[in-house]
């Protein structure tokens, strides 16, 4: 019998969409020289391909009404960390395929070890090294005093021999660690590259899917932080986790990217201890550290992150500039947004800042994905420029609008309940966030406008 031949085609790493010939340009993501020829494996043979009709034509049974699909929400068990479940929505949903990311030593492995050692007192576990040996595993288990007694190991690198004992063990939650050093048999490509990575991620979610164990998967980044590997990698999987570092190396984040079965940007904060990754039941205590005297250009604003509020520190710096074209630098906001405050501050606050370089950080390293932070990244500016420090104990939040007026953020009461809790006396924020009842030990001050902003400072 004829061996079947290679199937080839050119391949863009960066979004990992197919062409049958090779393009200059990638029809998809519009990047520029990214397509590579890759081998796909071998063609299906004809006995195989009619089987495949043959296995189609037998699920036209599974057809139903959509008013007939059972909605009942699906079932959920623990991780053992209250923040890890509140990233994923509310703990791990059988069958979901999750892909966790972060650079080397972020503690992508040291945060699955605790929690597969932690599942594995009530259910089957399996972790799958691919880049580590199992004595190097069992010496960090040791080592962070985790019970090793009831977790399953295996070292292993090929994809359909993972799945081939996992059919045995039928272990209820898989760790593969990494997804960028598995393979397939089939795929003539090198473990990492595009092809090996779409087709073992492929593989693994299909054999998730039809046994309901759930499948974390470790992968890599770039030099900018993205995820290592095709886009299609980001399809597959139903939750993408990323895993990072604040200014402080002690603390870790955690923000769920895409998630099927909970809120996008959910937020989880960890610190690193020698016993492993701790949750943080408080994250705003950990940005709270201010210094005890006040300064100017510093603020406290009340994010919104996922389903909870997050209090930060939001601190400005506005120097004469030395350059004909003045400066405009962010760090944790976006820069853009910035600029345009400004011009709204130029012309509805009568302060000009043109001839100025203005700095705005969010300490310890959050990044705002909100505008809620508009008020009081302007305050911070104008403290700055006065050199004026603001109260110790006020917080100010809310949107600006190009028309100077301030505009209501979501659940405003949450964010003002959260920030009489921490201490704080006043509070600066939209007429329509004004709570209906008088939050205890808080002074809230109602505005519309900017210029009612800066009367109030």
């Amino acid at each position: 019998m004829a061996k079947p031949k290679s199937r080839k085609a050119y391949v863009c790493t960066e979004c990992g969409s197919e062409s049958a010939k090779w393009q200059g340009q990638c029809p998809d993501c519009k990047a520029w020289n990214t397509f590579k020829e890759v081998n796909l494996g071998p063609a299906s043979s004809p006995s195989i391909a009619a089987g495949n009709k043959a296995g189609f034509a037998g699920t036209l049974s599974n057809i139903k009404l959509l008013s007939e699909v059972d909605i009942e929400e699906a079932p959920r068990f623990s991780s053992g960390m209250t923040e890890f479940d509140r990233v994923l929505g509310g703990g791990f949903v059988k069958g979901s395929a999750i892909l966790i990311g972060g650079h080397p030593g972020a503690g992508k492995s040291t945060i699955l070890l605790q929690i597969l050692c932690h599942v594995a007192k009530d259910m089957t576990a399996l972790y799958v090294s691919g880049e580590e040996s199992m004595q190097q595993i069992a010496a960090r288990a040791s080592r962070l005093g985790l019970p090793s007694d009831q977790l399953k190991m295996l070292a292993e690198t090929s994809s359909e021999n993972i799945v081939a004992i996992a059919e045995q063990e039928k272990p209820g939650i898989i760790v593969i660690d990494s997804i960028q050093v598995m393979y397939m048999n089939g795929v003539d490509s090198a473990p990492g590259g595009v092809a090996q990575v779409r087709e073992s991620a492929a593989f693994l979610t299909r054999f998730a899917k039809q046994t309901g164990t759930v499948l974390l998967i470790v992968g890599h980044v770039t030099k900018d932080n993205s995820l290592a590997g095709p886009m299609t990698l980001s399809h597959i999987i139903d939750t993408q986790l990323m895993l990072g570092n604040t200014d402080d190396s002690r603390f870790r984040i955690m923000r769920a990217t895409k998630n099927r079965f909970g809120q996008v940007n959910e937020l989880g904060i960890f610190a690193m201890t020698e016993k492993g990754l701790k949750e943080v039941k408080n994250p705003s205590a950990i940005f709270l550290s201010r210094t005890p005297e006040p300064t100017s250009g510093s603020i406290i604003s009340v994010l919104w992150e996922g389903t909870r509020p997050l209090l930060v520190e939001i601190q400005a710096l506005v120097v004469e500039s030395q350059l004909g074209n003045p400066r405009r630098v962010t760090v944790g906001l976006d820069q853009n947004r910035l600029a345009m405050l400004l011009a709204i501050l130029t012309r509805h606050g009568g302060i000009f800042t043109s001839d100025q370089d203005v700095f705005l950080n969010v300490v310890g390293g959050v990044k705002v994905t909100e505008t809620s932070a508009d008020l009081a990244g302007l305050l911070a500016v104008i403290s700055s420029l006065r050199d004026t420090p603001l109260p110790q104990d006020l917080v100010a939040f809310g949107e600006v609008g190009l028309a100077g007026e301030i505009r209501p953020v979501a659940n405003g009461q949450e964010r003002l309940i959260e920030a009489a809790k921490h201490g704080f006396k006043k509070a600066i924020v939209p007429a329509a966030n004004k709570p209906r009842k008088p939050i205890e030990g808080l002074t809230v001050i109602a505005i519309n406008k900017l210029s009612e902003a800066l009367d109030a400072i």
